[in-house]
């Protein structure tokens, strides 16, 4: 089944700790503090595989974690930092911010992208030493690494897509002027998966031709399966429409005209403006007169008209050439720019916190983020607690505290570890 649009979750890799140690070799007295750093947690890096023609494998698999670096060592030894997990997706692979929608990236080309990044790893308690705290008892948590769910979404990149009607003979064209070799045969929805081509013009020229499975009347407000692939023109320099001008299915060539641009239209205004040639199939199945009405019909509205007969590649050269030319013309394709992360909305320059008093008891809640800091500290070495009272005080719970009316000797209770209020 072809699959271009999947939704999975990423999760990079956590930081290493920082490490607690203390330098021990015999006839060396006061070694200091030599716990190392931790190791940097693995980013998620996505990669374009032109082997992939579909997100199908994501169907499967929707959680990718990275792992986390190592934690520090004794005699500063820094930890292992994790490795990177490389996702491959196919080229033309949008990456977007499932909650916001924000293009994070768009994997066009080889260049790996970075999409989630691993967390620093925490300093351990060699970088805290001073002169007056020669035996710090603390160090710092590795950072968690990124978490995001993301939204992947597939356009094809191709310099030319062909549209029309199911049966109208996309697929013989794109078979006869490429060296795609698409399912051809004669009835609806041959082609159930879009196909690329490339159409060699002689040697280093060459353009990607698409072959858009039929679209029918509605897919521009998602019927059938239109928004899936409408989505692969989006990139397109250059629309092909293709018609059976012999109207061999019962249907008026330019009232399907019509309907696929009104369907365009509805999709996306800026795409229904992309240039377009009229290609006119089955000429060997009308008369000439008929063809002459039809092409004076859509050359008075400004499209350059061709008729061609697919199967036997009658007229396919002349219309290659001239898209061949058309194309030297037109900007190159479609690349979306990723769009900037928005910067958080402050509040305040301090971490959040709330402050409740309870039977004399001062709580410090809802400040989650102090929970690794109270893991360091140890509440039996002073310098450790002089770190932790920095903390409190640089956050502003300190002041909090004191502007809730608390006093010398009160309990105060952070993340259930109670301790006498000293200012």
């Amino acid at each position: 089944m072809f699959v271009d649009i999947a939704k999975i979750h990423l999760k990079a890799g956590k930081g290493g700790d920082g490490a607690v140690s203390f330098h021990r070799e015999k006839y060396v007295a006061a070694g200091g503090p030599d716990g190392g750093d931790g190791g940097k947690g693995g980013d998620i890096v996505f990669k374009a595989d032109s082997n992939l023609s579909t997100l199908a494998d994501f169907r499967y698999k929707r959680k990718y974690a990275a792992e986390g670096g190592q934690n520090g060592g004794a005699s500063r030894c820094t930890g292992k930092s994790a490795q990177d997990l490389t996702i491959s997706v196919p080229v033309g692979t949008l990456v977007k911010d499932a909650e916001t929608g924000r293009i994070i990236a768009d994997i066009s080309d080889d260049e790996p992208v970075v999409i989630a990044k691993g967390g620093n790893g925490g300093w351990g308690n060699q970088h805290f030493a001073t002169s007056t705290r020669q035996v710090p008892r603390f160090a710092k948590s590795g950072n968690p690494g990124e978490e995001l769910d993301v939204t992947l979404e597939l356009k094809l990149l191709a310099d030319v897509g062909l549209i029309g009607f199911p049966n109208v003979g996309k697929s013989t064209l794109v078979s006869v002027v490429s060296e795609a070799k698409p399912k051809i045969a004669n009835y609806h929805f041959t082609t159930l998966t879009p196909v690329l081509g490339v159409v060699r013009m002689g040697e280093g020229s060459s353009f990607v031709i698409a072959d858009i499975p039929g679209l029918i009347e509605g897919a521009g407000e998602g019927v059938g399966l239109g928004h899936e692939f409408l989505r692969h023109v989006e990139r397109c320099r250059m629309l092909l429409h293709v018609l059976d001008i012999s109207g061999s299915e019962g249907r008026d060539p330019i009232d399907d005209f019509d309907k696929i641009n009104h369907e365009l239209e509805v999709f996306s205004e800026e795409l229904s403006k992309r240039p377009q040639i009229v290609v006119g199939n089955k000429c060997d199945l009308i008369e000439e007169d008929e063809i002459n009405r039809i092409a004076e019909y859509f050359e008075s509205k400004g499209y350059k008209f061709f008729p061609v007969m697919a199967a036997i590649a009658e007229g396919t050269d002349e219309l290659i050439n001239y898209v061949a030319a058309e194309l030297q013309k037109l900007p190159p394709i479609l690349k979306y720019e990723a769009e900037p992360k928005p910067e958080p909305e402050i509040k305040s320059n301090k971490r959040e916190f709330t402050i409740r008093v309870d039977n004399g008891i001062y709580y410090v809640e809802n400040c989650d983020w102090i929970n690794d800091i109270m893991n360091r500290v140890d509440p039996d070495d002073y310098e450790s607690l002089q770190y932790f009272e920095r903390v409190l005080r640089q956050s502003g719970i300190i002041d909090a505290l004191e502007g809730a009316g608390v006093n010398e000797g009160d309990t105060v209770n952070v993340c259930d570890v109670e301790f006498d209020f000293v200012p």
